[in-house]
């Protein structure tokens, strides 16, 4: 008689990070910063995640600055990458805007992220949209 070992894949969840960002709280940005980071020590990526911060804090000041609701921040890295999505409860989609070199700090974010994100979009959903991008794994 011969033993048949199944073949069982193990299925091992990706490491995620889920935070709710209250209104207008800008403590919310340097902690989702380092919550990003100390995922990203997990991942083995720990000395790669500068770009990953940046544009993740770009996001989550976006959704804190230009909403006036909470926000979701979800983070979840696997073998292709990084994937981070804020997702807010207003359906107005944001604005790509062209820099002017006088116009201060503001309106540079979404260009940030288009600029070194490997992929990023905006998905709507019921109550409003998320804001997402990836970052391959080399580079996150």
């Amino acid at each position: 008689m011969e033993d048949k070992a199944e073949d069982v894949t193990e299925q091992v969840a990706a490491p995620q990070l889920r935070r709710r960002l209250g209104r207008a709280d800008l403590r919310a940005v340097p902690e989702a910063r380092k919550a990003l980071r100390d995922l990203l020590g997990q991942w083995g990526k720990h000395g790669q995640s500068d770009v990953a911060e940046l544009l993740t804090s770009e996001l989550v000041t976006n959704a804190i600055v230009h909403t006036d609701h909470d926000a979701v921040l979800t983070a979840t890295v696997g073998p292709r990458g990084l994937r981070v999505e804020v997702r807010d409860f207003v359906a107005r989609r944001p604005r790509l805007r062209v820099s002017v070199a006088d116009d201060g700090t503001n309106g540079r974010g979404l260009f940030l992220v288009q600029s070194l994100a490997d992929s990023w979009g905006v998905r709507a959903h019921g109550v409003g949209k998320a804001v997402w991008f990836e970052l391959g794994a080399e580079a996150a």
